[in-house]
């Protein structure tokens, strides 16, 4: 669907329960930008192949943008590289996190990863399960070029002739790119804003001590220098308007799941315990690693303003308690 003009909204499926990712084409002076790839997978090659046989006009794709590297976004980077010759962009610390996890799968980080979530206090299961599954991100990416061309905050891209500019978030992801289009009133937000749910701002084992709940607060915060009419392009769910309003709306969500996580230590908890009062509905496990990793990202927050402590219980599990 043309959203504007020469600016096309692509959907691709996602075997999850968020079952679709948005995709940009952009039209560019005789040729394509691609901006995000969706998940490694046939039925997401299958689509790719049909939109480069049938739709693109014979025009070359120039360059494929990647906003961040979680799977449905750089899941096909590599291959979509390969197929149409288009240069990759990216950020730097999203390439690198991109390169690392694809090749950084064997038993020792598998180890680490099931020992992140025994700290969070996840049953003898579901610590089988992970130990199973191992690292997912390598089947859910095609390999990751090994060069690319480096996106900085504040840089400006021109794309069939319009200025867009670079704003880089943190939080989400470590240096997610959105792109923002002054002239045209448009923001291609990735996954930093979304219209209907809240992006996913968790904590992991590559940086278990991180904070990324106040990072992913402050910038968003940044957005607001942009108008209230900017037509946002999200990577889920539908185009919106409204942008000032839904930032409050995030924020405010965010202290709210602050506070009730501070009155439901009523005695010391694990992360897990914790995450199942948080998300009252039923997870699968996929979930479930996004749920703890959420509530961890709430819980370090709520430690760096002074209002939870963190001690072990006899199981080596972390525990946490309201001071």
């Amino acid at each position: 669907m043309e959203v504007a003009p020469g600016i096309h909204w692509i959907r691709m499926p996602l075997p999850f329960a968020l079952d679709h990712i948005n995709l940009w084409l952009l039209e560019d002076d005789g040729a394509w930008t691609i901006i995000d790839t969706g998940l490694n997978s046939t039925a997401t090659k299958d689509l790719w192949q049909d939109l480069l046989a049938r739709r693109l006009g014979g025009l070359p794709v120039r360059r494929l943008i990647v906003t961040h590297f979680h799977p449905d976004h750089a899941g096909l980077a590599g291959w979509l590289n390969q197929t149409t010759g288009a240069e990759l962009w990216m950020t730097q610390a999203e390439w690198l996190h991109a390169r690392i996890i694809q090749t950084d799968i064997g038993d020792a980080a598998v180890a680490e990863l099931v020992s992140f979530y025994r700290d969070a206090g996840c049953d003898s299961d579901f610590l089988a399960h992970t130990k199973h599954q191992g690292i997912a991100y390598a089947q859910r990416t095609s390999p990751m070029p090994r060069s690319y061309r480096r996106l900085r905050d504040a840089d400006i891209v021109t794309i069939d002739g319009h200025d867009w500019q670079i704003i880089v978030g943190t939080g989400h992801a470590p240096e997610h790119a959105c792109l923002y289009c002054p002239a045209r009133g448009l923001l291609i937000s990735g996954d930093q804003v979304l219209p209907r749910i809240s992006p996913n701002v968790g904590v992991y084992p590559w940086e278990p001590e991180a904070n990324p709940l106040a990072d992913f607060l402050a910038s968003i915060d940044i957005l607001r220098d942009f108008p209230a009419d900017t037509l946002v392009l999200p990577s889920h769910n539908e185009p919106f308007t409204g942008l000032h309003q839904r930032l409050s709306e995030l924020a405010a969500h965010h202290e709210a799941r602050l506070d009730d996580l501070s009155a439901d230590m009523a005695r010391p908890k694990t992360a897990m315990e914790l995450a199942r009062s948080l998300f009252k509905r039923p997870l699968d496990e996929h979930q479930t690693g996004f749920a703890i990793a959420e509530t961890v990202a709430h819980l370090h927050l709520l430690r760096a303003r002074g209002r939870v402590s963190r001690g072990r219980n006899g199981a080596g599990a972390n525990l946490y308690d309201r001071l």
